[in-house]
């Protein structure tokens, strides 16, 4: 097998994660997005949650983490960590003395390292993963693009989002926190572009008000993972994704559909 099917039959792993925080006036919970610059590989240009893919430092911390989580998908959470607190300055799935000027400290730290665990051990944080519940895996298997993620999502609350972001500059250009139904709505005006499957779970996210109300859902439907498929209605080609999978949209028109 050649490297390229091989990637695309196994997948790059990866995860990202919806950091939602509450509404004003009682309106529904907002969550946070990243436009990625247009220089990525990757959904270039693109509106998209916070994440990425799930380096080999992951992996060994993950491994050591033990408790009820296998090592994989300990490795993932750790990747939101990881990867969170990279693009966002935000100190998620974390437990110690966390403040402002620490969470800036450690992001600096955590550009130099690299990895985590020298973060975790120099401010004396420890990981708590419970703060991440496990929404979706998506993996659009498909072995004539090279680059395909097998990619986990998870939720995770901020309550009163009373907290600083600033975007790394780097992989991603801006930061801005919306409701998933404004961030349908810029998408069909042309100010935001998403691809499909962030449209998808934009659509899913978009029928809870409230953090509670989008937790209980992810605890209910046990993730299974999600490999787009073709099919035909209408006479016309359209990208599926199955039933039953909590997502009120399970497809859309294949020209109409924007990829990464």
């Amino acid at each position: 097998m050649s490297d390229t099917s091989k990637a695309a039959s196994e997948g790059i792993p990866a995860a990202t994660v919806v950091i939602f925080r509450n509404g004003g006036d009682g309106g529904p919970p907002e969550i946070l997005m990243t436009i990625r610059s247009r220089e990525m590989v990757f959904a270039g240009g693109m509106a998209v949650f916070p994440g990425g893919r799930v380096d080999p430092a992951d992996f060994e911390l993950g491994a050591m983490i033990g408790g009820h989580l296998e090592p994989e998908e300990a490795a993932h959470q750790v990747a939101v960590v990881r990867e969170t607190l990279e693009e966002t300055g935000l100190a998620i799935g974390i437990k110690g003395a966390v403040d402002a000027d620490k969470a800036r400290a450690a992001r600096d730290f955590l550009q130099q390292t690299g990895q985590l665990a020298p973060v975790l051990d120099h401010f004396g944080w420890e990981l708590d993963l419970a703060q991440l519940t496990p929404f979706a895996r998506w993996f659009p298997k498909n072995e004539r693009i090279p680059r395909v993620y097998d990619t986990r999502f998870y939720l995770a609350d901020l309550g009163t989002g009373a907290v600083e972001i600033q975007a790394d500059l780097s992989e991603n250009t801006h930061l801005f926190w919306t409701t998933a139904k404004g961030a349908l709505d810029a998408a069909e005006r042309g100010e935001i572009k998403v691809i499909f499957p962030t449209r998808r779970n934009l659509e899913r996210l978009a029928q809870f008000n409230s953090f509670a109300e989008a937790k209980a859902q992810a605890e209910a439907i046990p993730v299974r993972t999600i490999t787009p498929f073709i099919g035909e209605m209408d006479g016309k080609s359209w990208l599926h994704i199955g039933e039953d999978f909590g997502y009120p949209v399970t497809g859309e028109p294949l020209d109409t559909v924007a990829r990464g």
